[in-house]
């Protein structure tokens, strides 16, 4: 028996439940550029890396707002309903789910793009300079 199935898969009805669950809570680079190039994008893109990282390199479109400036404050600015696609610089990284974090505990509807920075440029999309 290998590591691979040494614990048993999950009945296909968990799976499906399980796989379905993720669309709701996670988008990908791909789907993102589509939307946005297409002029179909209805929600906001938040790169919620530094200033300093965005301004290097970020999706183009998003807008610059570090994780731990995602306060009630700030966000009163978007209606309550605004849907929000959160990126930081990819797999490695954990603060698109601290921004995730931060914003569905203010009650927004949030999505994490996965991939981040690192899968925008897998695809072959270009990144935006400058602030």
């Amino acid at each position: 028996m290998s590591p691979v199935t040494q614990i048993a898969p999950a009945d296909s009805a968990s799976a499906l439940a399980h796989f379905e669950s993720a669309f709701r809570f996670e988008t990908d680079c791909w789907d993102v550029h589509d939307a946005t190039t297409n002029g179909r994008a209805d929600f906001v893109l938040l790169d919620v890396r530094s200033p300093t990282l965005y301004a290097q390199g970020h999706v183009p479109g998003a807008i610059n707002l570090p994780h731990g400036k995602i306060i009630e404050s700030t966000m009163n600015k978007y209606p309550a309903e605004t849907v929000f696609v959160v990126y930081c610089a990819g797999p490695h990284c954990n603060g698109a789910h601290r921004g995730a974090v931060r914003l569905a505990r203010l009650g927004r509807p949030v999505k994490l793009m996965i991939g981040g920075v690192t899968g925008w440029v897998d695809e072959g999309f270009e990144l935006a300079k400058g602030g």
